[in-house]
């Protein structure tokens, strides 16, 4: 074997620290004042106390900071972590999880966006009530909700966060997690808390940036692209004899397809009908129904806006290949030993985990391959994006118990209750997130991505089939949709149940695991589950009585240019109306309030009363909010767009097929 394809193995020295001069130091100091200035800058200039202020707010962005956000929200440390990891453990393979994306944003902005907006909502959870009516559908996709920020989006991210801090600074992985949780709740007081889309565009910026000097930094040290395709093949790391496991050379081989985007459909570790179909239903659930992506489309000035921040988004999601997985493919080149570890003892020593190293593939080359001052920057943007993402997942969750499940239970509930109970759902929420760290570590032999895409695939495909099926097929009604979603939830449960029961093993380590539970790839269930549940879905809708026309003007697609006033299935008795009532006399009594309180009422916009509306005015705002009308020539630049998009999409799954 070539010797320029190992490195010194072993981890490094006892206390040594890689972040630990003045350069990387003063990089991540500047870089955290710049992302607070853009958030204070945005959170004064914004008007954050109207009715609807948010969406109001909204309908005003431009297609640029929508298509960059859109990206920068997908986009975190959990991607950086499990795409080059899987990248080092398996190549390119993985890069097809990015470029699904390409066809599913142009479906986002030509064919869900123009629903949402003509049904007039604000949230995923309303416009199915809208749809279906009654409130059981609510809570059920509340709760899953909750279940999902936990499983794959809260744990995940604290772990690759956790894994940055660990291979920077020496820490033990759970003191990491302390101090990560630590710096985000200083983080959410002090940070751009209405400039998320701001603050998530000069991320990008930044992203970008700082991953295309990482990559050309690797692709210098390993001579260029088609050296690095000779010399991964033969990254074999050194050290593969245990005193108690017999380990197979398949274990340590780099696979034979690495560099094949398109994979045997029953022996690859990414089949390719997996790859293409059942990728695409999950990414239908992600992209087209996940409310943090919709909200950003609902944000902006009308449709063509949205489609040219769907095709922005598109085009950047094609750099996740070169700056993610490539990069992770070189960093097994250069750091074999440890990236490549096979030994569970040795692979413990290296990365705190047994199953394997390949996780620290992209901190390893941050870390060892980045100069002083780079190295600070990639790993200020590696943690501030986790942190943004990880505050609004914490207020996204507490505002949904909270509003969606805390009201219910408690009906009478005061205010100062709801925000007691959203505040300590949230200390909840993080306590559970860090328990499960653990089995993020060993699901899927520690493979981060595959960990995150297998969960999603469990419980995401019944979701994307109610909407799918909720937006193109008028004739299903919700006892149908329910049942559907019931079934399909407890066939994903045993599943998943199942699988970390039971252990999906490692290569090194098999599982006694069943074949029907374990040897059904995830992405082949995914697809299974997706057909069960809309089988489910139109046998109950199709014995049962249909939804009137008149209930679903305007929220599905054969009724989507109807001009007909909608009458709503049933009236809302969500809202806590005793609440409502006690909150609007506090607001007329005028009370004596402290100087300090009057600061705390600024910064968080409460001091910001909302303006009385006209009736005609609140008519226009209805219009406005509901409009997916277009100027024909940007329309036609948008149309146009799309098709040249998915030209290269095409291209691109050719070439590296």
């Amino acid at each position: 074997m070539d010797s320029a394809t190992t490195s010194t193995p072993g981890p490094e020295p006892e206390g040594s620290v890689a972040i630990n001069n003045p350069a990387d130091i003063s990089v991540i100091v500047i870089y955290f004042l710049v992302v607070l200035a853009v958030g204070i800058w945005a959170m004064v200039r914004s008007n954050r106390g109207t009715v609807g202020g948010f969406f109001l707010a909204g309908r005003s962005m431009s297609w640029w900071p929508i298509g960059a956000s859109l990206f920068a929200s997908n986009i975190g440390s959990g991607h950086f972590v499990g795409l080059a990891g899987n990248g080092a453990a398996g190549g390119i393979a993985t890069g097809g999880f990015e470029w699904n994306a390409l066809v599913i944003v142009i479906v986002l902005g030509w064919l869900f966006v123009p629903i949402y907006v003509k049904a007039g909502v604000v949230t995923m959870p309303e416009y199915l009530k809208k749809r279906f009516g009654g409130n059981r559908i609510r809570i059920y996709l509340s709760t899953l909700s909750l279940f999902l920020y936990i499983f794959t989006k809260i744990s995940a991210d604290m772990f690759s966060g956790a894994i940055f801090i660990r291979e920077a600074l020496g820490l033990n992985l759970y003191v990491a997690v302390v101090i990560l949780l630590s710096i985000t709740a200083l983080y959410t007081v002090t940070g751009g808390l209405a400039a998320v889309i701001y603050t998530d565009t000069l991320q990008t910026i930044i992203m970008v940036v700082g991953s295309f000097i990482l990559m050309g930094f690797a692709f210098n040290e390993v001579g260029g692209y088609e050296a690095m395709k000779g010399k991964y093949m033969n990254a074999i790391t050194s050290q593969t004899t245990d005193p108690v496991l017999n380990i197979s050379a398949e274990c340590y081989t780099p696979r034979a397809d690495s560099f094949h985007l398109l994979r045997d459909p029953l022996t690859a570790d990414l089949p390719w009908p997996g790859l293409i179909f059942g990728l695409s239903i999950l990414a239908i659930w992600y992209w087209c129904t996940d409310q943090v992506i919709v909200q950003r489309c609902l944000s902006a000035k009308n449709m063509s806006h949205v489609k040219a921040g769907c095709i922005l988004c598109g085009y950047l999601k094609l750099l996740p290949m070169y700056l993610m997985v490539f990069p992770g493919m070189i960093s097994r080149i250069l750091y074999t030993d440890v990236i490549g570890c096979v030994v569970p003892s040795l692979c413990k020593e290296y990365c705190d985990t047994e199953v394997g190293c390949s996780n620290i593939a992209y901190p390893t080359l941050v870390v060892k391959l980045m100069p002083a001052g780079l190295r600070g920057l990639m790993l200020s943007v590696m943690l501030a994006s986790l942190m943004s993402s990880l505050t609004s997942i914490f207020n996204s969750a507490s505002t949904i118990f909270t509003m969606d499940i805390w009201t219910k239970i408690r009906p009478r509930a005061m205010e100062k209750e709801l925000m007691l109970a959203g505040r300590v759902f949230t200390l909840v929420l993080i306590g559970i997130s860090i328990a499960w760290i653990p089995v993020v570590q060993k699901a899927q032999s520690g493979k981060l991505f595959d960990y995150i895409q297998s969960i999603t695939s469990y419980l995401g495909p019944p979701i994307a089939s109610i909407f799918l099926m909720g937006i193109f097929v008028k004739r299903i009604n919700e006892q149908g949709a329910f049942w559907g979603l019931m079934i399909g939830l407890v066939i994903g449960l045993s599943r998943m149940i199942s699988e970390f029961v039971l252990n999906t093993g490692s290569c090194v380590k098999p599982s006694n695991c069943p074949f029907i539970i374990c040897g059904i790839h995830y992405l082949y269930f995914a697809l299974i589950l997706f057909a069960v549940t809309c089988l489910i879905v139109l046998s109950i809708s199709f014995l049962t009585k249909p939804i009137e026309d008149k209930h679903l003007y305007r929220l599905c697609w054969a009724l989507r240019n109807s001009t007909e006033v909608r009458e709503d299935l049933d009236m809302d008795t969500w809202k806590n109306n005793d609440n409502e009532s006690k909150m609007e006399v506090e607001e007329d009594t005028p009370k004596e309030v402290p100087c300090w309180k009057k600061t705390y009422n600024w910064f968080c916009g409460f001091d910001q009363k909302s303006p009385k509306l006209t009736k005609e005015e609140e008519e226009k705002l209805k219009e406005k909010m509901t409009d997916i009308s277009e100027i024909p020539l940007w329309r036609n630049v948008v149309n146009i767009n799309a098709i040249i998009l998915l030209s290269v999409c095409v291209f691109f799954w050719a070439f590296y097929a």
